[in-house]
């Protein structure tokens, strides 16, 4: 069962958009996959919780976080074999991990706890919350950006992950992420 939260192993530059809800993860990653001409993994989450919303008219509960995690990675490792020279996650079992412990007092399965910390990226682009909030059926912190933004970054500082924080419009946003890839492509 541990397998399936694992990294597959690859030489490809791998990334991550991580931050709050609502801060341009997706459109990021769909852009710098376009101008990369590789792929993006999707937030299994989003596919996952949106079905189970439309299903139930329930939200996210403890026991979805594994299979969520365990639905992230399947993605991610099977993309990571269609990819050119990088990989963009649109999130990665840190950001699940981070929301499990915001939304569940503190609280993070092992397990999933094991691999967030174990499977390894690049670098991550830390989204600021510097745009504008959308509603979804998802969402549903807008009054709580900041003290999730800080959150996140106190993640990335407390586990020594690589990061770069991403302000501004999308056109500045993603020329600063391309700056930062093409120094990685470059090395």
């Amino acid at each position: 069962m541990e397998e399936k939260f694992r990294q597959q192993p690859t030489n490809i530059i791998k990334v991550v958009l991580f931050g709050p809800e609502s801060t341009g993860k997706t459109t990021l990653s769909e852009q710098l996959a376009r101008h990369y001409n590789s792929v993006w993994v999707p937030e299994y989450a989003r596919e996952y919780l949106q079905d189970k919303w439309n299903n139930e008219r329930k939200t996210c509960e403890p026991k979805d976080l594994l299979p969520i995690a365990g639905g992230q990675m399947a993605l991610e490792n099977d993309l990571a074999q269609k990819a050119t020279k990088v990989l963009i996650c649109d999130t990665d079992l840190l950001e699940t991990k981070v929301y499990s412990e915001a939304y569940y007092l503190g609280y993070c399965d092992p397990l999933l706890e094991k691999y967030a910390l174990e499977n390894q990226y690049d670098l991550y682009f830390l989204t600021y919350i510097d745009i504008p909030w959308e509603k979804d059926d998802l969402r549903d912190k807008p009054e709580e950006r900041e003290r999730m933004f800080k959150y996140f970054k106190d993640t990335l500082e407390k586990y020594d992950r690589k990061f770069v924080i991403l302000k501004g419009d999308k056109k500045t946003r993603l020329k600063t992420a391309v700056q930062h890839i093409d120094n990685l492509l470059n090395k």
